[in-house]
């Protein structure tokens, strides 16, 4: 049975809606994707903070969920902490993204079975909602954080790029052209539906 771990990553949220307060709209964002990993039935959910994120990681954490603290917000401290709890896959997913589903996190996990590691983008860019690799993740993956690495520029570090697999995209809310892009029918994302008026 392979051990699979998903770690939501407090990411800087740079922008909010007017009207609403920066850090509860960060902490919405925030608990809508913790509380969609603490669903998944195939993978344990997860925190990744640095320390001035602690506390937000505490207040939106299920009861014995996993907090990792690490000194940066980049995939190589959380790939690493994973490893070193036994897990044999993790996906790294930002914590920006709340209406995300759960079958766009299983497509990202699924190409581990015959690739070390997997990207899906960040829609429309730049950046990636999340990355996965097989545990311990190899050495030519380098250290990046989600804002701004792509697909090629992990691919360009790879022995040969058919190493690194693309799956589907999803947005994340990082500026008010995203907010066109949530789907009042998609269930889930109640914490941010809140901050937006339902």
């Amino acid at each position: 049975m392979v051990k699979r771990i998903v770690v939501a990553m407090l990411v800087p949220v740079p922008w909010c809606p007017p009207g609403t307060e920066a850090a509860a709209w960060r902490a919405a964002l925030a608990e809508d994707v913790v509380d969609l990993l603490a669903r998944l039935a195939q993978a344990e959910p997860a925190i990744a903070a640095t320390g001035p994120d602690r506390p937000l990681a505490e207040e939106i954490a299920w009861p014995g969920m996993r907090i990792y603290d690490i000194p940066t917000a980049t995939v190589r401290p959380v790939l690493t902490a994973a490893t070193a709890d036994g897990f044999d896959e993790a996906a790294i997913i930002a914590a920006d993204a709340p209406d995300v589903p759960g079958m766009i996190l299983g497509k990202l996990l699924r190409p581990l079975s015959g690739k070390p590691v997997a990207v899906s983008p960040a829609a429309p860019g730049p950046g990636l909602l999340g990355v996965a690799a097989r545990l311990p993740a190899p050495d030519w993956l380098p250290d990046h954080d989600l804002d701004d690495a792509s697909p090629m520029s992990l691919r360009r570090c790879a022995p040969q790029p058919s190493l690194v697999e693309s799956t589907p995209d999803w947005h994340r809310l990082r500026g008010p052209a995203e907010l066109a892009a949530l789907d009042p029918a998609l269930e889930g994302w109640d914490a941010t539906r809140a901050l937006l008026g339902g």
